[in-house]
């Protein structure tokens, strides 16, 4: 039988050039675009951006993008992105708006996204998201927008309402074409910064039997600058608001793939579970870091990650390609 293949990638702001350059070696390695490789890709925040991206088609049917582009337009555009709205020098104002307007992020997302709609996908994707009016997780699934036309979402909607990090943008407001009229939406990372679980589950709701899977999880970094008790123990709700989000993030990401190693074992000398990490040494930690040396640090993390990895990374090819 042959396995559902699956692929996850984390949210992480513009360190997702370090998940784009592992992708982009898988694509030249196997000469298969990603969309042909896996039979669904789950995305969270900049994870979700990539994943919509590298499915969205083009006039002649194969994706529009590669992941060696991808590379290219985080370099281009995460400097208009992440344009400070504020001097880092007056924290004080930031407390009191997000620290990014959210107009630059739609325009880019208008662009490069356009008209198409979850329902154009090449291949099986979702995406997260938070509705902070239903309270509860919204999730973009390409699944429900081919029968659902409620479902059907513009990607570039979907694209935005993974992205919008509290803190660092306001909440997306989408149409929905439905009851309420319109979603209140938030980064999914606020409970799936890692969605490797959430693919999982999705596999195993369309196909409660399924045992054959094969699920890849790229991650964009762990953090490497300490928090020490004698710094923090003084802060109050205000110097809480962003590191906080850090630590959730990192402690969600580690404990589903802890949970994916136990759930998915090798069997036969196959592996089924693959997670792609690194440590953020060299670079910074802030999801925002668009200033052109952490950008160049970036890179070079993503293309040692995979020079540290080639082995590993070319069994997974192989699997990816086997009949």
């Amino acid at each position: 039988m042959t396995a559902v293949k699956v692929l996850s990638i984390d949210g992480g702001g513009i360190k997702g050039i370090i998940p784009a350059t592992v992708l982009a070696y898988i694509e030249e390695q196997t000469g298969k675009p990603i969309s042909e490789l896996f039979d669904l890709i789950a995305g969270t925040s900049t994870g979700g951006i990539i994943a919509l991206g590298l499915t969205r088609p083009g006039s002649d049917g194969k994706p529009m993008y590669t992941a060696a582009s991808g590379i290219d337009l985080y370099v281009k555009e995460g400097p208009v992105i992440f344009a400070q709205r504020f001097p880092r020098t007056l924290p004080f104002w930031q407390f009191f708006e997000e620290r990014y307007p959210s107009g630059p992020l739609e325009n880019r997302l208008d662009t490069y996204f356009g008209d198409s709609r979850l329902a154009d996908a090449l291949t099986d994707v979702i995406v997260t998201s938070y509705d902070i009016g239903a309270r509860k997780p919204h999730f973009f699934k390409t699944r429900h927008a081919r029968t659902q036309a409620d479902a059907n979402y513009l990607m570039r909607d979907a694209a935005w309402a993974t992205s919008a990090a509290p803190t660092y943008f306001e909440p997306a407001k989408i149409d929905s074409n439905a009851d309420p009229a319109y979603l209140a939406l938030i980064d999914g990372g606020v409970f799936a910064i890692n969605p490797a679980m959430c693919a999982f589950a999705e596999v195993r709701d369309v196909d409660p039997t399924a045992t054959d899977v094969l699920l890849v999880s790229l991650g964009t970094g762990e953090n490497t600058d300490p928090l020490s008790y004698d710094e923090v123990k003084g802060w109050g709700e205000a110097s809480w608001a962003r590191p906080i989000l850090d630590v959730v993030f990192d402690g969600i990401s580690d404990t589903v793939d802890f949970q994916l190693r136990q759930l998915l074992p090798g069997v036969d000398g196959l592996a089924r579970y693959y997670r792609f990490q690194t440590r953020l040494e060299g670079a910074s930690d802030a999801m925002d870091d668009a200033s052109p040396k952490n950008l160049e640090a970036l890179q070079q993390l993503g293309n040692e990650l995979v020079a540290s990895e080639k082995t590993t990374l070319d069994a997974l090819c192989a699997q990816l390609t086997a009949a």
